[in-house]
């Protein structure tokens, strides 16, 4: 497996990650991905290229404006809007590259990118498979069933304060991604600080912050409504039975997609995909879709 850095330029802004290689002589079909809410690429997406690279996949993995190695301000304002035209524009990186073979290129996300991914290969034919994991379908539904309705409608009128405030010149307000205090965060999962707290030992870039106004977007997100849009680009759902996203909304997802497409459930939470076990299957699913398809 080889692996150099590299960067690309999104809208005038220089995004920066790895292209990682199988041995051998190329061009190769590749897959380019990124991480979820908040994440980096530091944390785990270097298990998931090498499999790729070990099943002759290259990956071209970057980080998203204003996270992790990549430039750009405000940092840690995550829209999703704004990351999925990195991945468009990470595809077109890809394919001017020597190693890869530019008719052969898929999309893997994750979580947040998990989202990402079915929006861009609802509008992307360069893209010619899909994997998400563990993807976030519809950001209001979801809120509702986590918080409840009535934390979703204060969860609405905080943003509102918020919006305003910053509309009167006020600075955004920061809130964590994970918290173990009981504390507001933006991911409160129960298992969400453990996996953040264990995945940043390897990912010292990594900010355990996020704009106030980041959760406005997720919840106006809702990449789910165009999954129909993906046919006849394959499309392969990894999900989780014990996931803090419902199932249920993932699930009714899937069976509005078109063929060909595949359903994973795995018996594990949120994050296991990333872990041991079931990184091991997630990986396998991921790396043979590719590979059958690219």
């Amino acid at each position: 497996m080889g692996q150099r850095d590299i960067e690309f330029r999104s809208h005038g802004i220089t995004c920066r990650g790895w292209l990682v290689t199988p041995d051998g002589a190329g061009p190769w079909p590749a897959v380019v991905m990124a991480h979820g809410f908040s994440a980096v690429k530091e944390m785990r997406l270097d298990r998931f290229a090498a499999a790729f690279a070990a099943a002759g996949l290259a990956s071209v993995v970057f980080d998203y404006r204003g996270v992790g190695a990549s430039d750009g301000a405000p940092r840690q304002d995550l829209d999703p809007a704004a990351q999925i035209s990195d991945y468009r524009n990470a595809i077109s990186f890809a394919r001017g590259l020597a190693e890869v073979a530019p008719e052969r290129v898929g999309i893997w996300g994750t979580s947040y990118s998990g989202a990402h991914v079915l929006s861009v290969a609802a509008l992307d034919r360069r893209v010619k498979a899909v994997v998400a994991q563990v993807p976030l379908i519809d950001g209001w539904e979801s809120m509702g069933r986590i918080a409840g309705e009535d934390g979703r409608a204060q969860m609405v009128r905080d943003l509102i304060a918020e919006r305003e405030r910053v509309y009167r010149g006020g600075p955004g307000a920061m809130i964590p991604v994970v918290d173990d205090k009981g504390g507001a965060a933006a991911l409160a999962a129960a298992d969400a600080f453990d996996w953040f707290t264990l995945a940043a030992k390897t990912a010292p870039n990594w900010k355990n912050e996020v704009t106030l106004l980041s959760l406005e977007r997720l919840l106006e997100y809702a990449p789910g409504r165009n999954i129909d849009r993906i046919a006849p680009t394959p499309l392969l759902l990894i999900a989780a039975a014990q996931d803090f996203l419902p199932l249920d909304i993932a699930k009714g997802a899937f069976e509005r997609a078109g063929e060909p497409k595949r359903l994973l459930v795995l018996p594990a939470g949120h994050f296991a995909p990333y872990e041991p076990p079931h990184f091991e299957p997630a990986a396998a699913a991921a790396a043979d879709w590719f590979r059958h398809y690219l």
